[in-house]
């Protein structure tokens, strides 16, 4: 295996980038600061990065709202498809971090839950009591993780 052998640098990008702990949907393009960063990278031998987490969110990142689009405090996919070609051409490979066992209040499928409730085609996919309440005041809870409800 390619990992085996490689030398891996771990980024928390929301965190590496500056970006505002809440998200305003305005995208601006801080991973295009991840230019700066190669020569360096390269000096001290990595060959592959691991971003976590760069899928659009409310806050910390791990409440992901859409796994097809790059956090906009980051910027937009084709800044993401630019970084990810400059690594690529300096022999640096792009490993993802995508958490898929969990995601935020703004997922579409969560959305639906709480519109529809138990006549949701998603209320499956969460752990889901709809007898209870939460703190958001939906007249339902779930579970999450660690205590984080959004």
């Amino acid at each position: 295996m390619w990992t085996d052998r490689s030398v891996f640098y771990q980024i928390y990008p929301l965190g590496a980038f500056g970006c505002p702990f809440e998200n305003d949907f305005q995208s601006k393009s801080r991973i295009l600061r991840m230019k700066e960063w190669i020569p360096h990278l390269k000096k001290l031998g990595v060959d592959c990065i691991l971003f976590n987490p760069v899928f659009e969110s409310h806050t910390h990142g791990y409440d992901t709202i859409d796994y097809k689009k790059l956090d906009s405090r980051l910027g937009t996919n084709e800044d993401f498809a630019f970084i990810c070609k400059l690594l690529h051409e300096n022999g640096i490979r792009v490993v993802l971090d995508g958490v898929f066992n969990h995601v935020g209040r703004g997922f579409f499928a969560f959305q639906d839950v709480l519109m529809n409730r138990e006549n949701s085609s998603y209320k499956d996919w969460f752990y889901i009591n709809f007898w209870e309440n939460n703190n958001y005041d939906d007249h339902l809870s779930y579970q999450n993780w660690e205590g984080n409800n959004n």
